[in-house]
């Protein structure tokens, strides 16, 4: 693999709140240096990055990749390369597989799977409970072991709060998170959207803010019992965002996500009966998605992850009711985040990368979320500037699940760089 230098390119990394138009030296899957008097040796390639971003590589802390088990709708390596082409260098698999993630041999088949891809690097995330079934603890060390990076129910809530107190107490003797999908169950059964005028026009029975905010609570009581790392998933209320506010004033060891869905639609999205805006947490109300949206500005939520949720296509063709919640979303994130979070001035441009990137790689302890001297070479490389239409069936996905179709985006990934090999790189889209 020969060195590689981008030069004339605004390197940002939050990590070093580095800022500069310069230039970067990869090396032996290293970053060998960042500056104006970096020198590409023999053999290099050198790339003009001028008008360029170069940025540490996204990570994506919550992602369903479907395999085992689901592979109509996604494989690892198609997930892989779709996290590529958005500029994610790094995604961790939730275990709602089939079957599901909840052993040491699973665990290796997805480690396995993912380096075999040789794209986007893919963590395994480990069940909390035997089956999902919420009972029995899963052998969390054995998973570990075998190269999961955290444990989750994703999907099926922990309702158990003497299970979610073991899982935290366990959890916290190997330095993992537990990342939760907080809902309560009984006050959400059979609903299919958020409750409020537009689920009452739509005839559609609704899930209340109070069934997120109930278990947030509960899961923020039990973090400091245990002093347990509890991660709580794709967040969607205002009520929430208070809850967590709160528990960081307490010094609690409480972080949180946001998914872009949640930050840019609304209700209202599902007028029409629109299945691709049906997702589990529902898109909530105006007043929430902008609670989301100052949230992730001041780092009440400390990343975005895009809760990718590749479907079929005749399973998203059915009745609201009867369809699957859940959007694709890894090719999209970066584009999204650009237009509503830094173009519309919410937040700088190295804050959505520290978002997107370092913050997700420095809670959940995964390499990658820097570009310091030595560090491994995980970046993207995009321009902010450009833009391009979204075209589902141009997805590197297998699924096409988007509520973005035909929308014209800012931010086009030139190159994305994993141990300094290119992934994707050189024509954008």
């Amino acid at each position: 693999m020969k060195p590689v230098l981008f030069k004339n390119g605004r390197v940002i990394d939050p990590s070093q709140n580095l800022d500069e138009i310069t230039s970067i030296l990869l090396q032996d899957g290293k970053v060998a240096g960042i500056g104006q008097d970096v020198h590409a040796p023999d053999g290099a390639e050198v790339i003009d990055a001028h008008g360029l971003v170069i940025a540490p590589g996204l990570v994506d802390v919550h992602v369903h990749l479907r395999e085992p088990g689901q592979e109509d709708r996604e494989t690892i390596e198609t997930g892989a390369r779709s996290a590529a082409a958005g500029g994610f260098t790094s995604i961790c698999a939730m275990p709602n597989t089939d079957p599901v993630i909840d052993n040491q041999g699973a665990v290796g088949f997805v480690k396995a799977k993912g380096e075999a891809a040789g794209l986007a690097r893919v963590y395994p995330i480990g069940c909390v409970s035997v089956g999902q079934r919420g009972e029995q603890l899963a052998e969390f060390g054995e998973m570990i072991a075998a190269g999961a990076v955290a444990v989750s129910d994703d999907g099926h809530p922990i309702m158990s709060s003497h299970l979610m107190r073991t899982a935290l107490e366990y959890a916290r003797t190997f330095g993992i998170p537990v990342a939760d999908h907080c809902e309560d169950m009984p006050l959400a059964a059979g609903g299919a959207m958020h409750e409020g005028i537009v689920s009452t026009r739509l005839g559609l029975k609704g899930i209340p803010a109070a069934a997120e905010e109930i278990h947030v609570a509960r899961d923020i009581i039990l973090a400091e019992l245990t002093g347990g790392h509890v991660h709580l998933c794709h967040m969607s209320t205002r009520g929430s965002v208070e809850l967590i506010r709160r528990a960081k004033h307490m010094g609690l060891n409480v972080t949180a996500e946001a998914a872009p869905h949640h930050y840019t639609l609304t209700h209202e999205r599902c007028e029409g009966y629109d299945t691709n805006a049906k997702m589990n947490p529902p898109l909530r109300e105006a007043e929430d998605r902008d609670a989301i949206r100052e949230a992730l500005a001041d780092g009440t939520l400390d990343c975005i992850a895009t809760d990718h949720a590749p479907h079929h296509y005749d399973a998203k063709e059915r009745e609201f009711d009867d369809a699957p919640n859940g959007i694709i979303g890894l090719e999209t994130a970066l584009s999204l985040g650009l237009r509503e979070l830094v173009l519309s001035k919410l937040m700088s441009l190295p804050t959505l990368i520290e978002r997107m990137s370092c913050a997700p790689a420095k809670l959940w302890h995964l390499p990658g979320g820097t570009l310091r001297r030595g560090s491994t070479a995980d970046l993207v490389v995009f321009d902010p500037t450009a833009t391009w239409t979204v075209e589902p069936a141009r997805f590197y996905s297998k699924s096409r699940n988007t509520p973005w179709s035909g929308e014209v985006l800012p931010g086009v990934v030139r190159y994305t760089l994993v141990g300094g090999r290119t992934v994707i790189g050189g024509h954008g889209r």
